[in-house]
């Protein structure tokens, strides 16, 4: 235990063990539960459905109750609040000053009665008042607003169901160059390894033949330095794999220790202008962006129709909560009818910027089409001109192995310097990066390709 404690400390033991062994297929299997980019992606898509709700809830109008509970002596409050408990009488209009008057014997104030001012009407006492009402309103008719506005919103959370599978796309893209960037790393390790068994045999065979007095120092030191470059190419190719085994785990969220190397022979796929127009996502955004600019224009033709509205509301009003609700309740229903007959021009003028927009994003989708076409067709010539590199590249790395093999027997029989040697060594060290390098580009070409098209996650 002591022992397994002091080796994590002291780095020679991983703190927790990665995933081995990883497959492609299943390595994007993972990316869609995995990845965050993605499932903040997929939170965006969540809030458009939201706002599509939202809009298509005001069709429903809105509904509210209402409690108050007020105090005042204020006279119209009062008044009011007895008028509208139903409780008002002859006496709140100060009835008590007027009703003497009528005697045989009035008050001297009653010659002026009409000026007189009612003392209960003007000083009433205080009063409570509790209102609990329920209103309701609902659009009749919007002259078709809220309906587009809903086709609007409808638009936009598809849209961003697309965005988020071009964001996918573009992590499979990228999920892929890390196995191939592996696979490639792999095999230039293991091309390295080799080389460097080879070049200690010969330096083995060097070390032999100096004691029989056959080679000089010389070539000793430089087939040590020889041995030197590649230790160091071998190093930074291992620093590279390294790096890529930690982007694949970033983009994974997911530490990852392996992976099942996956077939360096790849074949791009071969499509259509059609194809084209109905697999790219840029297309298929800039077809609902013209969309959502056809209802924006009949969204700003509403403002010329007429729009209609109804309301209702039922309550009931008193001195004290919920006291005799059914017998003090009370009832307003109405509808109301609006439409705008000048506002100086601006209704016209953003209906003409709304078709001008409309024009604007059908030029965009003519341009979209063309401009992924020509960005297709780029990418099919590319890897036509890679795929033709790589076989001339094959060709030149057998070559490249042969012709140090030849020379390395030369060297044994004397009939090549060591420095000769090296340098066929030189060349196929480099040929042999050239072709990695090809076949990572050849790569790249082949995966942007079905990223544009949305086939990444197709095979």
């Amino acid at each position: 235990m002591l022992r397994t404690f002091a080796l994590l400390m002291i780095g020679l033991l991983p703190l927790s063990a990665g995933l081995k062994n990883l497959s492609m297929r299943d390595a994007l299997g993972m990316l869609d539960k995995n990845n965050l980019e993605i499932r903040v992606s997929r939170y965006d898509e969540v809030m458009k459905k939201y706002d599509e709700l939202a809009v298509e809830g005001k069709n429903w109008g809105s509904a509210s109750i209402t409690i108050q509970a007020l105090r005042s002596n204020d006279a119209g409050n009062v008044f009011g609040f007895k008028l509208q408990s139903r409780e008002a009488d002859f006496g709140d209009f100060g009835f008590s000053d007027f009703l003497p008057c009528m005697g045989p014997t009035p008050p001297a104030y009653c010659r002026d009665i009409l000026n007189r001012q009612p003392h209960d009407l003007n000083y009433p006492g205080a009063r409570n008042h509790f209102l609990t009402k329920f209103h309701y309103e609902v659009p009749v008719y919007t002259g078709g607003k809220l309906s587009e506005y809903k086709k609007i919103t409808q638009k936009l959370y598809e849209m961003s169901k697309l965005d988020t599978r071009k964001l996918r796309d573009e992590k499979i893209f990228q999920v892929k160059k890390a196995f191939y960037n592996i696979t490639l790393v792999e095999r230039y390790v293991t091309n390295l390894r080799k080389i460097r068994r080879n070049m200690l045999k010969l330096k083995k065979t060097i070390l032999e033949m100096k004691k029989e007095g056959y080679t000089k120092k010389t070539d000793v030191l430089e087939i040590e330095a020889r041995l030197a470059k590649v230790d160091s190419m071998l190093n930074q190719a291992k620093l590279n794999r390294t790096l890529a085994y930690q982007f694949l785990s970033f983009l994974l969220d997911t530490d990852v220790d392996s992976i099942r190397k996956v077939d360096l022979l790849i074949h791009a796929p071969k499509v259509t202008q059609a194809d084209i127009e109905r697999m790219s996502l840029d297309i298929q955004k800039a077809k609902m962006g013209l969309e959502i600019a056809r209802h924006a224009i009949a969204t700003e033709k509403a403002n010329f129709l007429p729009t209609v509205g109804a309301f209702a509301e039922y309550g009931s009003a008193d001195n004290t909560l919920w006291n005799d609700f059914a017998k003090k309740d009370f009832y307003t229903v109405g509808m109301q009818f609006k439409l705008n007959i000048f506002n100086g021009g601006s209704d016209k003028a953003n209906l003409e910027k709304a078709r001008v927009q409309h024009m604007k994003v059908a030029t965009q989708v003519e341009l979209a089409k063309k401009g992924i076409a020509l960005k297709v067709r780029k990418l099919e010539t590319a890897i036509d001109s890679l795929e033709f590199d790589l076989r001339s590249e094959r060709k030149q790395l057998a070559l490249a192995r042969e012709i140090y093999r030849t020379y390395e027997a030369k060297y044994k029989e004397g009939l090549a310097s060591i420095t000769d040697v090296l340098i066929k060594q030189s060349i196929e060290l480099q040929v042999l990066l050239e072709y990695l390098q090809v076949a990572n580009k050849h790569s790249e070409k082949v995966f942007e390709l079905e990223k544009i098209l949305d086939m990444g996650g197709r095979s």
